[in-house]
């Protein structure tokens, strides 16, 4: 483990430290009477390579009780908050203190002028929120406009999921039109997913350092773009290079939204909008070959499935242009500083993320190798990675293994063998509804936890999924190699294959952010490059498969694979624990098996008199990682 990485490490024990009571080696802070005002170290107080020297470094231990009433009421969700901001702020590209180390001596001030002394007390030039209840906050935002602004991302997002599969339907005219192989035309449809792996390497740094809404802004720009410069393309090169960086482009609504998701929402709600968001991610693939179907099949012809694929993408580039809003902390906090710099006219005031600056050498770091380090020396996330990406592969062999059925068997057309997947989609909205109907039992479980999540509460969704898939594709297989069998049967297989892809994929994602709290962006990018990888090569061997094997004994190949990974979430479930703790990156607490409620007084963490608040406690990083781990 590198110098940056023992960096995020020592700044969420710290922390912890303001949080979380500790036992040995900490003074016990007592109890404050109701009338006192306490000061909370915030994300403030996180020292940084720019700016902060010794003294400022200093300011960063405790609470110290201050007669004044600016200072914040100690409330559990401004303190999850603050927690939340020191995180993001440690994992930020650029906070490292061995960013840009220069041996140049300072240049001259200029016009004959001296070094102006030092502020007084930098800390008091850095802007905040102003509490639990703060306008500016995301999370303090009215329902409607939390509500309107999840349906422009949950339409944004289902649009560049819908442009990964709707060329499908076009290939087979693609290939004609350029005289090429029915494999070489498929590369149009690989060719997207391969930019949806190698784009959150660059979207999801940009949304840290720049905040969420421009990514996503420039983002639609160049997919709506390189959507039209593909319809208009006049040959096979100009198709494929428009289509991946049309996925490029279309990767930053799939890594970002889920962030924005999270600065909207907290614990008690987050889950339910991921998981509606999920489903519209999902089922935006499986929406697109009927759509595609019927527009190759009219006399609009193959080109216009990238027009319809581009007027999707201006018109969320539209709303989200004039529409979409700012939700990022630490960025809201820079257009708070400058409305106050322009408005008093005191530029020594600033925000933390102004104090950030950009380093090469940790940005590769941070977005590359970190993310090969957790995919190939984690084994929770190469094993997961691996089932993952072997279903993620399948969803996209599945826009060829359809047709093979659907056309080649019942004699579908194109539109009509599209209106199949609605047994996958049907799947899909049936794990949903599921992982949403165990929303409150999991919420019994945080609050049982005092708010800590054990990461194997999400598994058996998982593993019930896998099952499911396994089932699934037997079933699809042994149902549609035959013309006597009614074209329902083996369209109703998707059904299982759709509640198992949405099951493991929503939950296992949960698993490994519960897993590795400040790292889970690492983790999480590493699986989205092995899937996306799997989901791009997977369509281009269908075709040889099926016709070699036939659609029974391919379907039997794929699911005795699948069966073969059923295994793996059950591993987790019993022995996760225990491969947790011998991690590196994953925190661990002393009470971390499956169903064990945590008998630490984490109450009196969050202080005051009354009940607990477990969604804001759930929110604060609690671990117990050890310094020599690091």
């Amino acid at each position: 483990m590198d110098e940056v990485d023992r960096e995020l490490i020592r700044a969420e024990l710290d922390a912890q430290r303001h949080i979380s009571p500790t036992t040995t080696h900490e003074p016990v802070i007592p109890r404050r009477a109701s009338n006192e005002v306490e000061r909370v170290v915030s994300a403030s107080s996180v020292s940084t390579s720019s700016s902060e020297g010794p003294r400022a470094r200093s300011n960063t231990g405790g609470m110290s009780r201050i007669p004044t009433q600016r200072d914040l009421e100690r409330h559990p969700t401004e303190l999850s908050r603050i927690n939340t901001a020191r995180s993001q702020h440690s994992a930020t590209v650029g906070r490292s203190l061995k960013s840009h180390p220069s041996k140049k001596p300072l240049p001259a001030f200029g016009a004959g002028k001296p070094f102006p002394p030092q502020l007084p007390n930098q800390e008091d030039y850095v802007v905040e929120f102003d509490g639990p209840d703060d306008p500016y906050h995301a999370q303090n935002w009215s329902l409607k406009k939390k509500l309107l602004t999840a349906a422009m991302l949950g339409y944004t997002t289902m649009t560049s999921a819908f442009a990964s599969s709707i060329f499908s339907a076009a290939t087979p005219y693609v290939a004609k039109e350029f005289n090429v192989s029915s494999e070489v035309g498929l590369l149009g449809v690989s060719l997207f997913v391969v930019g949806f792996a190698t784009g959150p390497t660059f979207w999801a740094p940009l949304s840290e350092l720049k905040g969420r809404r421009l990514p996503i802004v420039v983002a639609m720009f160049g997919f709506s773009v390189f959507s039209v410069a593909c319809a208009t393309a006049k040959d096979l090169q100009t198709v494929l290079i428009c289509r991946f960086f049309a996925g490029f482009f279309g990767a930053c609504p799939l890594a970002v939204v889920a962030a924005v998701f999270s600065d909207m929402f907290n614990n008690a709600t987050r889950g339910i909008a991921i998981t509606i968001f999920s489903m519209a991610v999902f089922t935006g693939p499986l929406l697109a070959p009927f759509v595609g179907g019927f527009i190759v099949q009219s006399y609009l012809g193959w080109r216009w499935t990238m027009y319809i694929a581009s007027i999707m993408g201006w018109l969320a580039f539209v709303l989200d242009l004039f529409f979409l809003g700012e939700t990022y902390p630490p960025v809201i906090l820079i257009e708070k500083a400058a409305e106050l710099r322009r408005r008093t006219l005191n530029w020594g005031i600033h925000a933390k993320q102004e104090e950030i600056e950009v380093d090469f050498k940790e940005l590769v770091q941070k977005n590359f190798t970190r993310p090969m380090r957790l995919l190939f020396g984690e084994p929770i996330v190469t094993l997961l990675s691996i089932y993952m990406a072997f279903i993620y592969g399948l969803l996209y062999l599945f826009l060829t293994a359809y047709p093979f059925v659907f056309q080649g068997v019942h004699h579908f057309n194109a539109g009509q063998s599209g209106l199949a997947f609605f047994g996958m989609i049907i799947g899909q909205l049936i794990a949903g509804t599921v992982v949403l109907l165990d929303q409150p039992n999991y919420q019994r479980k945080l609050a049982a936890n005092n708010g800590v999540p054990i990461p194997e509460w999400r598994l058996p969704i998982v593993i019930a999924g896998g099952v499911a898939f396994t089932g699934g594709i037997f079933w699809f297989g042994w149902s549609g190699y035959r013309a006597d069998v009614h074209w329902i049967v083996p369209a109703a297989s998707g059904i299982l294959t759709g509640f198992g892809l949405m099951g493991i994929f929503l939950q296992a994602l949960n698993y490994l952010v519960d897993a590795y709290l400040m790292f889970a962006a690492s983790a999480i990018a590493g699986n989205t490059f092995l899937r996306s990888l799997c989901g791009a090569g997977f369509p281009l061997f269908s075709t040889y498969m099926f016709n070699g094997l036939g659609i029974e004994w391919a379907a039997t190949l794929l699911g005795c694979v699948a069966a073969l990974l059923v295994p793996i979430p059950v591993i987790f479930y019993l022995y996760g624990h225990k491969i947790r703790a011998k991690s590196h990156f994953a925190p661990t607490l002393p009470e971390n098996t499956p169903g064990t409620a945590s008998n630490s007084s984490n109450d009196t963490a969050v202080d005051g008199d009354g009940p607990v608040d477990h969604a804001a406690a759930s929110n604060v990083p609690k671990t117990n990682v050890e310094s020599e781990k690091a």
